[in-house]
């Protein structure tokens, strides 16, 4: 320790694990969002108005800023577990592994439930132009909706397994360094 801050490999390891901790904590703000005001509201909306702005939501969170949150997570995590593997207390990996089986939860959810159900939804296309538009929003609305939550669930239980294996790895540098301190 130098000054109080972690240098050297416990340095990078924390740099990375705090990486992590962020970027899964962008992903479970945006899908809390998403699940407590966005589609509330829209499922307050109008049928036409609910699936214009899913096509629009849908064709537009596909962007550099989301996929580097969405892919830099575990990515982050997974550099974070080998860290913590090499020269970390087994806790922290252990907590590292949790976030990234949570994060696994979210993608499958993601791609089993969301992809194939945003993919119907544009597929239906022009909102002005679809006849039973009722059905079409039905269709959507309902799965979306309650696999979005446990997609939310899944995702923040993620970033609070990241967040405590920093808080271990904080607490292990601390005592380690405590202890250096006696000698």
């Amino acid at each position: 320790m130098d000054g109080g801050y972690a240098t050297g490999a416990d340095g990078n390891a924390s740099i990375v694990l705090g990486a992590a901790v962020i970027a899964m904590g962008l992903l479970a703000g945006l899908f809390y969002f998403s699940s407590i005001a966005v589609m509330p509201a829209l499922t307050a909306a109008d049928d036409r108005t609910l699936v214009d702005a899913m096509q629009q939501m849908i064709d537009k969170i596909e962007n550099p800023a989301f996929f580097s949150v969405l892919l830099g997570a575990p990515v982050l995590a997974a550099v974070a577990l080998v860290q913590a593997r090499r020269s970390g207390p087994p806790k922290t990996a252990a907590w590292i592994i949790a976030g990234l089986a949570f994060y696994t939860v979210m993608v499958v959810i993601t791609f089993a439930v969301h992809i194939p159900l945003n993919e119907d939804l544009k597929d239906a296309g022009d909102p002005a132009r679809i006849e039973n538009l009722a059905e079409v929003r039905d269709d959507f609305v309902t799965p979306w909706v309650a696999w979005d939550i446990v997609r939310t669930l899944a995702t923040t239980a993620a970033f609070a397994a990241l967040t405590w294996a920093l808080v271990l790895s904080g607490r292990m540098r601390a005592s380690g360094a405590a202890t250096a301190g006696l000698r």
